[in-house]
């Protein structure tokens, strides 16, 4: 594991891995099916065909990483800015096929290191750094390291999978700052020495919620450029608890502007997060821009209420160890995209928080398991899931 990415978990503890979507009749004479191996064609008025591939959801993306929970006294706690709301009226989202593979030795392929170059040099930009004066790296080792790996990998026969020493991220250095763009197009920006803030802003791991939002205030003004968002809007998110009853918060932007769908969109993919070390310093921030450019289609999606009878059927994924207690545990639903490195379309589900009873703690914490309803229309997905009575994430 990148020791990138453990130092940025170990400073965000947490008892869980936080985190962490029928198909109305149509008229007779209007519309015309045809299944033609994985696809359905659907002809909604004469000269307007549209052509909407089947959908598959993806099984164990989780990385058995532990199960998606959120602790709180209360599920108001949880807050986010997602712009979604149960009064929007979308017929349609978009789907996007997720241009890495994965193979069984977990070694990615399909990334496009010339559009991973682009965007490390966008970013860096941002910072005002010259680019035509730093040198691009990647993460491949020297030979002297690559054969410290194999004699620790290679067993018996086993030879080192195809692929393994492919590089996986691109890697700027300057002055304070390291850049590292990885095969997901995250961009990681490391401040080294972390960057202390003026004293009146209180920016730790478990700053009160008006902190936060006077350090996030304070940060869209200062890394304007670096943010680079036509119109920002401040997302505090979390709110959950640690096992130690110690409340926390994440600072993250994305753009306000755009139709309903657009903002959506920018709210699950394209993002800017900061982060604190155990100092109150800024050490790290990260740009999610994901590569969307293999749009499947717009599909129709159901509407909450019809998600929730999904739900009460076990049409749900879910890491939580526990079937859905039932709907009177169902405090809360969002409408977002599952875009996990290892989902095979990204997608629009709802995402149910559910008191699990078996989980109150003795000072009143309860605990809310996150599962997820497809909120694609269930006549284009090809494997709806359905609780098995075992982890099916």
């Amino acid at each position: 594991v990148d020791p990138a990415f453990i130092e940025a978990a170990d400073a965000n503890p947490k008892k869980r891995n936080n985190g962490w979507v029928k198909w109305g009749a149509i008229a007779a004479g209007f519309a015309i099916m045809i299944h033609a191996g994985t696809r359905l064609f659907i002809q909604e008025s004469p000269g307007n065909i549209h052509n909407l591939s089947m959908l598959s959801i993806s099984e164990d993306t989780s990385g058995g990483m532990g199960f998606e929970g959120y602790m709180a006294y209360d599920v108001s706690e949880l807050v986010n800015a997602n712009p979604w709301n149960e009064d929007l009226e979308l017929s349609t989202l978009p789907v996007y096929q997720n241009p890495l593979t994965y193979d069984a030795n977990h070694i990615a392929s399909g990334a496009d290191f010339d559009k991973m170059r682009e965007f490390l040099l966008e970013v860096a930009s941002r910072l005002g750094l010259d680019t035509q004066e730093i040198a691009i790296t990647d993460d491949v080792p020297d030979e002297e390291t690559k054969q410290k790996i194999r004699e620790k990998l290679q067993i018996g026969e086993e030879a080192i999978p195809e692929g393994y020493f492919d590089p996986t991220k691109l890697i700027m250095e300057a002055e304070g700052l390291v850049i590292e763009v990885d095969q997901s197009m995250t961009a990681n920006v490391f401040f080294e020495p972390a960057v202390s803030l003026p004293d009146k802003y209180n920016f730790t791991h478990f700053a009160p919620y008006e902190d936060v939002v006077a350090v996030a205030e304070y940060l869209k003004t200062e890394y304007k450029d670096f943010i680079g968002i036509e119109n920002p809007q401040v997302n505090i998110c979390g709110g959950d608890y640690t096992i130690y009853a110690q409340q926390m918060y994440s600072i993250e932007f994305f753009d306000a502007s755009g139709n309903d769908a657009e903002q959506i969109i920018n709210y699950n993919f394209n993002r800017v997060t900061f982060y604190c070390d155990d100092e109150g310093k800024l050490f790290l921030a990260r740009i999610y821009q994901p590569d969307l450019s293999m749009k499947v289609g717009d599909y129709p999606i159901i509407d909450s209420q019809q998600s929730k009878e999904l739900l009460s059927k076990g049409n749900y994924i879910t890491t939580a160890p526990y079937e859905m207690p039932g709907l009177k545990y169902v405090e809360k639903v969002e409408l977002g995209y599952r875009a996990g490195e290892r989902e095979a379309y990204f997608m629009p589900y709802y995402r149910f928080y559910v008191e699990l009873p078996e989980d109150e703690r003795e000072n009143g914490l309860k605990t809310y398991g996150a599962y997820y309803v497809p909120a694609v229309d269930g006549a284009y997905i090809s494997n709806m899931p359905t609780w098995d009575g075992s982890l099916n994430e």
